[in-house]
């Protein structure tokens, strides 16, 4: 599995909550240092810039990451939020988030990991009690465990995206047909 962070989710909350990967399976964590949080902060387009982070950051963000992961779940199976994981994101959006400032070039956006955080638990919240709720469907690929926001017509969309996901999916049935049709010929 590659290092780089991917964004299809359709909301940075649920791309965050998707750096740990194959939840159900291999799980395959993003954050494995503080320089790779630092990272997804940076090619999210949260911050422009960012101070370095440290192991307490990386364990804060993953504290919060499957606090916000849990509030998503429950809220695709219609289920009531787990309170502690409430506590954790209500926790972390509490704290300063990160503040755009207007430069001579245009906006800049610098920040700790404390207040990148804080906007990711924000953003969450905003998330979790807005209009895209409905929306929220879980990939369609078992070994993925990533939620996305379905806005395609007719919510037909069935996974995260056909680059991670879709063009598996498709081919591993496509082999399937394929190994199954000549011993159905031959008959």
């Amino acid at each position: 599995m590659n290092l780089n962070h991917v964004f299809v989710c359709g909301h940075p909350a649920l791309d965050f909550a998707a750096t740990l990967r194959a939840r159900r399976s291999t799980r395959f964590e993003m954050f494995v240092t503080p320089e790779r949080l630092n990272a997804w902060y940076l090619e999210s387009g949260l911050v422009d810039t960012i101070t370095p982070s440290e192991e307490d950051d990386v364990r804060a963000a993953t504290t919060v990451r499957e606090a916000i992961y849990q509030l998503v779940t429950n809220r695709c199976h219609g289920e009531e939020f787990h309170r502690e994981a409430l506590a954790v994101v209500n926790a972390a959006a509490r704290k300063t988030p990160v503040t755009p400032q207007l430069t001579m070039t245009g906006r800049h956006t610098d920040a700790t990991p404390d207040q990148a955080l804080a906007t990711v638990a924000r953003q969450a919240v905003e998330l979790l009690s807005g209009p895209d709720v409905p929306l929220l469907k879980e990939c369609g690929n078992p070994e993925c465990t990533r939620v996305y926001i379905d806005c395609s017509r007719g919510m037909r969309r069935q996974w995260c995206g056909m680059e991670s996901c879709g063009n598996k999916i498709k081919a591993a049935a496509y082999r399937a047909r394929k190994k199954t049709a000549p011993a159905v010929a031959a008959r």
